[in-house]
């Protein structure tokens, strides 16, 4: 990424000392970074900076290297956020004299001298650097337009010198037409290769030549351009010109036995993946075999996990289904290491979105094979932080039991013994130290398993999940790709597990055409499209589902399907079975009863004044004091009463909580997705997803009677994020909430007719069922009774 800068300084260095013993000025932090030893460099990087925030930008940046390569992106974000900091107060210089000088006063004195000789300073501002880090962290998150922004900031402020502004141009260039591509603007992304491929490399900037294929090789891969990749790639790096600067400057003393040994790995991993891509297997395969066996591959984290990817596509190109499912693993175990270090939502839904691909390549191929439930298992990898995900981005958590110094304790536990792991590569040091990092998440799963979730993947194994069925109960798990071609029905039940291979093609407009019917509340356009989804998501199940309940957990735009509402010609699903959604089936480790021991039976709030009377629900007033009067030790708050201040206050008390109120679904930014109370002094009374991920409500049942508040955005990866899962999060065993906005009368009734199922003694999902029959007899029409789902316990 930026190590050939250091490279290019040193070898500059030892040209204006002429002496072979520029290596001698080195610290152990620039020589581990030299041989791509990213780990090593980490730790040594990390002794030399106490504080982040407190760090000079000498120090700092190699920091933020060896945090950009290794995926760090927990460490990452505020070292970067420290070196802007830095360069707004004007410390610009990231080259390290003073460690220089101490290594070796007489090298660095003659090093000034011939600085000052030939007029080229020995210092580097770190600007470049800062915006191309920047840049490459977006295109890992899958926010392009960020990185284009960084990649212009970075062609903007190319500096004059003549010992920095090639480099400079060759990286703001390639980061610039990548971001472009990425971006959708692919005519901008080969304009911006184009006009790199033009700039020249010629004597004094020979060392940049690899730079510059490797940037080049990378955009025409981005644009599918693959022969022009490969052709770029194959050319001479003027590998003399490199070999005579490292006799000069001593480099061939160093560990990988050049000053450019980093810049080397990177240039034969865009040189293997462009014969892949071209059709070349097996120098391909020996290529990426060879690098599999360097330690170095295993420390870089821009393509450790493409190398693992590409050979698994390779052994099944070859026929060798077991030897790729194997390699496919390897990169997930990789990909989910690399996640676990991100802290917000956003990053880790655009993090894996790009890779998707891989969980599906090695379900497929499970599946293939009839190893069902390891295909299922690899569905619930995929899938199975949707929940637990989103509380990264809070700064501020709850913990069960309270014991939060605890967890935090447990917590840099896990990051420091992570952080040694990776930087040992074999031996008896490495095996105590992957044995404390054991220990360390393991103490951390048994004191809060929902954080632990954030630092190691924890979905459940088949046979715990199916310890968790009722034995009538059958859970349904939906899984496609980005083709849609396929679709797996994976049927699980205490006893068994059973796959079945659906069309998928055309599902999500079929979705669309269905719920756009069903809007449509005077006519019976959904009959069609509701007994065609029928007869292509449920029908072929139906010999293996019975007549008991059914957990859906949903992929895609199966998250917008009323599965309740889709019909066979005489029934809807709903008059046969039971229903209840899970955003993953590892979630049913983590919903347990709540609320029974309650002071409140209901805490009821409706029809909040939001101070227009256009916002008013008149019956969404009347359901709440019904529901509050329904049972006993309850309390109903309306209008002006019923505010986000009374909710925080008064909602950890009561088993039931009933809210009947507007929501406000964001799909550009679903965690300010919001249930609308009323407003309380400066507080807005906006109730959103984020806030309540550092909430404690520990209810038996949340009802959210509003508008859409069962819509969350479906991301990369099928993370959905919405009201839903922050009320799991926060405590809630289940959610009733809705697809659509819902008729306000019929609510009423629907939701009167719910808690008297309730009170009489019937379990969350059959209470619904219930309602929604008495509902479905008075207004057969679906759009009347079937936006509502219950999602959990």
């Amino acid at each position: 990424m930026n190590t050939s800068r250091y490279a290019f300084a040193f070898a500059l260095v030892a040209a204006l000392l002429l002496s072979g013993c520029a290596t001698d000025m080195m610290t152990d932090r620039d020589r581990a970074m030299m041989a791509g030893r990213y780990g090593e460099m980490e730790k040594q990087a990390a002794a030399e900076v106490p504080d982040v925030n407190t760090a000079k930008t000498a120090k700092l940046a190699p920091l933020c290297m060896s945090y950009a390569k290794l995926k760090r992106y927990d460490k990452l974000t505020p070292c970067l956020d420290q070196l802007e900091r830095n360069v707004a107060a004007g410390d610009t210089n990231m080259t390290d004299l003073e460690a220089m000088a101490k290594k070796s006063p007489l090298m660095m004195g003659l090093a000034k001298m011939g600085s000052a000789m030939a007029g080229v300073p020995l210092e580097q501002d770190v600007s470049p650097f800062l915006w191309e880090i920047r840049a490459e962290t977006y295109m890992d998150l899958g926010d392009y337009a960020r990185a284009v922004d960084y990649g212009k900031r970075m062609f903007a402020g190319i500096p004059t010198q003549w010992n920095q502004e090639r480099y400079a141009r060759i990286h703001a260039l390639g980061i610039l037409s990548l971001a472009l591509t990425f971006a959708g603007d692919k005519a901008a992304g080969l304009a911006r290769a184009q006009e790199l491929e033009a700039v020249g490399t010629a004597y004094p900037y020979v060392l940049l030549k690899t730079d510059k294929q490797v940037f080049l090789s990378r955009a025409y891969l981005a644009l599918g351009d693959y022969a022009r990749a490969y052709a770029v790639i194959q050319e001479d790096d003027n590998s003399f010109f490199r070999a005579m600067a490292d006799a000069v400057s001593g480099g061939a003393a160093l560990e990988g036995g050049s000053l450019f040994a980093f810049q080397q790995i990177q240039r034969r991993f865009m040189r293997h993946k462009s014969e892949l891509e071209t059709g070349r297997i097996a120098e391909a395969m020996s290529g990426y075999d060879w690098m599999l066996e360097q330690p170095t591959t295993r420390e870089n984290g821009d393509f450790y996990w493409i190398v693992l990817y590409d050979r698994g596509r390779i052994a099944e190109r070859l026929g060798r289904r077991g030897e790729a499912i194997d390699f496919y693993a390897r990169a997930i175990e990789v990909i989910e290491r690399q996640r676990a270090s991100l802290n917000t939502e956003a990053s880790k839904i655009g993090f894996i979105g790009s890779k998707q691909k891989v969980y599906e390549d090695v379900v497929r191929l499970l599946v293939a094979e009839r190893r069902d439930a390891e295909a299922f298992e690899y569905v619930e990898r995929a899938k199975a932080r949707a929940l637990v995900d989103m509380l990264a981005t809070q700064k501020d958590f709850t913990v069960a039991d309270g014991s939060a110094a605890q967890v935090n304790t447990l917590l840099a536990a896990v990051d420091t013994a992570d952080l040694e792991a990776r930087a040992l590569d074999g031996g008896a040091a490495a095996a105590h130290t992957r044995n404390v990092a054991v220990q360390a998440h393991t103490q951390l799963a048994e004191q809060a398993p929902e954080l632990a979730s954030l630092v190691s993947v924890t979905a459940l194994g088949l046979p715990e999940i199916q310890r968790r069925l009722q034995p009538t109960e059958s859970l349904v798990e939906y899984y496609y790709g980005a083709g849609g071609d396929d679709l797996y029905a994976f049927v699980v039940t205490a006893a068994a597990i059973r796959v079945q291979t659906l069309a998928g093609g055309g599902l999500g407009a079929d979705i669309q055409a269905f719920r756009q019917a069903l809007e449509d509340a005077d006519s019976d356009a959904w009959r069609a499209p509701a007994q065609s989804l029928y007869a292509r998501l449920i029908g072929p199940l139906e010999p293996v589902l019975g007549a008991g309940k059914i957990t859906i957990v949903a992929h895609g735009a199966l998250h917008y399907l009323p599965f309740n509402a889709l019909y066979d010609g005489k029934q809807f699903v709903i008059q046969r079975h039971e229903l209840r959604m899970l955003p993953a089936a590892s979630v049913l480790k983590f919903l347990k009863p709540g609320g029974a021991d309650q002071p409140g039976m209901i805490l009821a709030l409706g029809n909040p004044d939001l101070g227009n009377p256009r916002y008013d629900l008149a019956f969404a007033q009347a359901e709440a004091l019904s529901v509050a009067g329904s049972m006993p030790r309850s309390r109903a708050l309306t209008r002006k009463a019923a505010s986000k201040a009374a909710f925080k206050q008064y909602a950890a008390g009561f088993r039931f909580i009933h809210i009947a109120s507007h929501g406000q679904f964001d799909a550009a930014a679903p965690l300010n997705s919001a249930l609308l109370l009323a407003p309380d002094g400066q507080d807005s009374g906006r109730l959103t997803v984020g806030e309540l991920y550092a909430m404690r409500i520990n209810a038996d049942l949340v009802t959210l009677s509003a508008c859409e508040t069962g819509l969350g955005a479906i991301e990369s990866g099928d993370d959905v994020v919405g009201l839903t899962r922050g009320f799991l999060y926060a405590g809630a065993s289940a959610i009733v909430a809705s697809l659509w906005q819902v008729d306000d009368r019929a609510t009423g009734q629907l939701m009167t007719a719910f808690y008297a199922a309730l009170r009489s003694g019937a379990d969350k999902s059959a209470a619904l069922r219930r309602a929604q029959l008495e509902t479905l007899r008075a207004n057969p029409h679906p759009f009347f009774w079937a936006a509502f789902q219950l999602t959990g316990s």
